[in-house]
């Protein structure tokens, strides 16, 4: 059976065992009196906007119903989603109503994205279509382009996306709405964003995260949303738990939430009750407003959340083949998919769009008649598809010289404690338009000099309630991520911290945002915006305080997927190019920026100005670390990773003693894209530039953050790769020590000697004539250490030790702040 059967259309919820008196928590109001113009405008617009929403559905040809449709008149494809297009124009009309009575600075939020058809109706009703798109004028010419292009290769596609006027959200994964709008919001105290959430999407693990999102927006310094739960009962092809919900469960669960509840759900004075709910909304949030910025906030305010009950489908098709489709599942994508062959659906499609009586709605020429104009706000800016700051609002930010907060090579600094003064001075800099999310981690991983100048903004506590703190810290990276796309889309900047194991929830959402970028880039109307920011720390190398489950470092591999114009990968191997990257990254725009580093204190192996070069090259050979500053090396033994390439700096001062006669070039990379085959992304080394790098044909042996494939991907296509080798993290280890750590997942000192010997003993004759001994010796320190590990649940003093590099700040060795074990374990050769 492909969906349920019911045995009536629209099916009220069953009555639930909550007491009747909580429905005293909903609000009961007066309807308020329009006035006969003004209704009659609010109908005409929505039954203007079904129309043209269904007939872009349908028709390739005969866009106004000027003769009797013929099967040459569909198209042959039927792409699209009726079931939620009645709730979208019916909102559409009022939100437009609302922001001409008020003067509103108003954006609307469309959780159920793939209900295009209404919003690109309205659009065009409203003559924004034509401001960005003159194809789409409105006339008649207009409108036959409009509706006959639709989810063809010419026009508009099925969902929401970055083409469409007034968009700050991708129409196609379900979930993040919700988040998104409240990140509008921030920052903003005159937006008001309505966000409708559809009843399936509000089923969904990040919706019901995000519903928390209100007890983060400070009324004195933010705007407001308005969201409203459309619950027409249906997702694809059964009921949807908030349908079969009746009133005294829901109330319940948003008063529960914080909400004031209002239920829209008179169908036959529908335009009057949704007027009075969404009026009243805006007052209560403008009653709330005033008391903050008056000094007198009202603490845990009661914010308004609009259920509004309509049927599915609503004016659609009420019958198909003798099965529902008004009120029912039936009415979720296209109701009659046999209009091109069958007779009877197409004299159905024709009665359905001559319901609405469309040589009523529009002039001979096409135009919309003027009670549909008289709803829609005077000025073209206040318009739901015009907003300024959905497209034009880009603000670039105040970022602080980095070299101040530099650190002294051959010291000892968490990559994460560098950047966070920077990051504290670049928040007291740009107090309106900087801010962190976070999940609930930022002490953890050692920023907290955050909070040096700022708090956290989470208004239902009473430490941090009304004192406009900068960050927000919420156990919910999808509702983190929605945030940073609201508040990253209406022109400002956000940075996202992250344990490295979990940015890996929001995959999908990155890649969802992304998608909208990169349409919003190919358009000829929006702006720059900054690049989103995400910071990932804690990694798989150092599990003090955890285990197996948190080591996974996949979100290189999601960023690396998107296309170039967007991904931009940073391991920054200390402190100082830490600085220079979050610099950079703060600066860039339109980019997915992501930066790895650890938060455990790790050598300053570049002074300033030697981490600055090094970024602006993307890597370099480390020549303090390299044979005759890498001159005619046997093999190169590169970095990728802060405490990976640690690894590879103390291996290189190993071999230089046990086995002096090997030649070694030292090489870090810290922006990944510069690997990728010449001409496949911007940032990508010429073939010539590569083999000036890494040398035409010596070994090249990888140790690496993440996974190897990921490293594979990025070389393929360069010359002569079998000569390359990669070790990286192949998930082992658990609740262990940190070398430990490198043992067991190949990225060790010891395994990149022993990689190193190989690769030199095929062209340098004595490193091959002692090439047995000298594996034997470093294959015997692999067990001994193993050992002791396991006897001691330490690793041997001396491990993290900075190793002696003669003739530079290095000569002398320092004692590594990871330091772990005691005294006298003679025989390891450690550093």
């Amino acid at each position: 059976m492909p969906g349920e059967v019911i045995d009536r259309p629209n099916p009220q919820p069953l009555d639930s065992q909550i007491s009747k008196e909580v429905l005293s928590l909903s609000v009961k109001l007066e309807k308020l009196k329009l006035s006969d113009a003004d209704l009659k405008g609010l109908e005409e617009f929505r039954r203007a906007g079904n129309y043209i929403a269904a007939a872009m559905i349908f028709l390739s040809n005969n866009a106004l119903l000027e003769r009797d449709l013929t099967f040459e008149d569909i198209k042959p494809r039927l792409l699209g989603h009726w079931g939620t297009c009645p709730g979208l124009t019916l909102v559409y009309a009022h939100l437009n109503y609302l922001t001409r009575k008020n003067d509103l600075n108003l954006v609307y939020v469309v959780g159920p994205g793939h209900g295009a058809p209404a919003i690109l109706a309205s659009l065009w009703l409203e003559g924004s279509l034509e401001r960005f798109y003159p194809q789409y004028a409105q006339t008649k010419q207009g409108l036959h382009n409009l509706i006959t292009g639709f989810s063809t290769p010419k026009g508009f596609p099925s969902h929401i996306n970055a083409e469409t006027p007034g968009s700050i959200h991708e129409g196609g994964e379900l979930g993040y709405a919700l988040s998104v709008s409240f990140g509008a919001v921030m920052d903003k105290p005159d937006l008001v964003v309505a966000c409708i959430v559809g009843d399936g999407e509000a089923e969904s693990g990040p919706t019901a995260g995000a519903w928390h999102a209100a007890k983060y927006i400070d009324p004195k310094e933010s705007g407001a949303v308005i969201p409203i739960v459309h619950v027409n009962g249906f997702k694809i092809s059964e009921r949807t738990i908030y349908g079969c919900m009746d009133d005294k469960e829901l109330v319940t669960l948003f008063t529960g939430y914080g909400y004031q509840c209002r239920f829209v759900e008179d169908l036959e004075d529908i335009d009057r009750d949704l007027a009075t709910s969404m009026q009243w909304a805006l007052d209560e949030i403008r009653k709330i407003q005033k008391a903050a910025r008056l000094g007198k906030p009202i603490f845990k305010p009661r914010w308004p959340v609009l259920i509004m009950r309509t049927p599915k489908g609503w004016s659609g098709p009420k019958k198909v083949n003798g099965e529902f489709v008004e009120g029912s599942f039936h009415a979720h994508q296209v109701p009659l998919m046999s209009a091109k062959t069958d007779r009877d659906q197409l004299a159905a499609l024709q009665k359905w769009l001559l319901s609405y009586v469309p040589d009523t709605l529009f002039t001979k020429d096409g135009v919309p008649i003027d009670s549909i104009k008289s709803i829609i706000p005077f000025e073209d800016h206040n318009r739901l598809g015009q907003r300024a700051e959905t497209y034009k609002n880009y603000e670039p930010l105040n970022v602080p010289d980095w070299k101040k907060f530099g650190v002294e090579k051959g010291r000892e600094e968490s990559c994460m404690k560098a950047i966070g003064n920077l990051l504290d001075k670049a928040l007291v800099d740009n107090p309106k338009s900087l801010r962190i999310f976070s999940p609930d981690e930022l002490v953890s991983n050692k920023l907290d000099a955050v909070f040096n100048h700022t708090g956290r903004d989470f208004q239902w506590d009473e430490f941090s309630n009304a004192r406009g703190g900068r960050v927000i810290e919420i156990l919910s990276e999808h509702t983190c991520q929605g945030f940073l796309q609201g508040y990253t889309l209406t022109g400002r900047t956000g940075i996202f911290p992250s344990y490295e194991s979990f940015l890996g929830i929001i995959h999908t959402m990155m890649v969802q945002y992304s998608k909208f970028n990169k349409m919003a880039r190919e358009t000829t109307w929006r702006t720059d915006i900054s690049s989103i920011n995400y910071i990932e720390t804690s990694t798989w190398t150092r599990q003090e305080h955890n285990g197996f489950s948190h080591q996974n470092p996949s979100f290189i591999g999601a960023v690396l997927n998107l296309k170039p114009t967007a991904a931009r990968v940073y391991l920054p191997p200390d402190a100082n190019t830490f600085l220079s990257t979050i610099a950079h990254c703060l600066r860039s725009k339109n980019y997915v920026n992501l930066m790895v580093g650890s938060k455990q204190p790790q050598p300053v192996f570049l002074s300033v100005e030697e981490a600055d070069k090094h970024c602006q090259a993307g890597a370099s050979v480390w020549k303090f670390a390299s044979t005759d500053e890498g001159l005619n090396p046997d093999v190169v033994l590169v970095g990728i990773g802060s405490e990976i390439m640690f690894e590879v700096v103390v291996a290189a001062a190993i071999l230089r003693r046990k086995c002096p006669q090997l030649r070694v070039r030292v090489v870090n990379v810290t922006d990944l894209m510069i690997l990728e085959a010449e001409t496949l992304h911007p940032h990508s080394l010429t073939d010539d530039e590569f083999s000036a790098l890494f040398t035409k044909d010596k070994p090249i042996h990888i140790n690496y953050h993440g996974y190897s494939h990921e490293i594979k991907g990025l070389l393929f296509g360069r010359p002569a790769l079998s000569r390359v080798s990669i070790a990286s993290y192949k998930e082992e280890g658990s609740t262990t020590t940190p070398f430990d750590m490198m043992l067991c997942n190949g990225v060790s000192r010891y395994h990149i000697m022993e990689a190193a010997i190989k690769g030199a003993a095929k062209t340098n004759e004595k490193v091959a004539l002692d090439m047995l001994s000298l594996l034997g010796e470093v294959r015997h320190q692999v067990s001994k250490v193993q050992g002791y590990i396991m006897e001691t649940g330490r690793d041997p003093e001396g491990t993290f030790d900075v190793p002696r590099f003669e003739g530079t700040v290095f000569a002398e060795g320092k004692e590594g702040g990871g330091k772990e074990g005691g005294k006298g374990e003679d025989g390891f050769f450690v550093n």
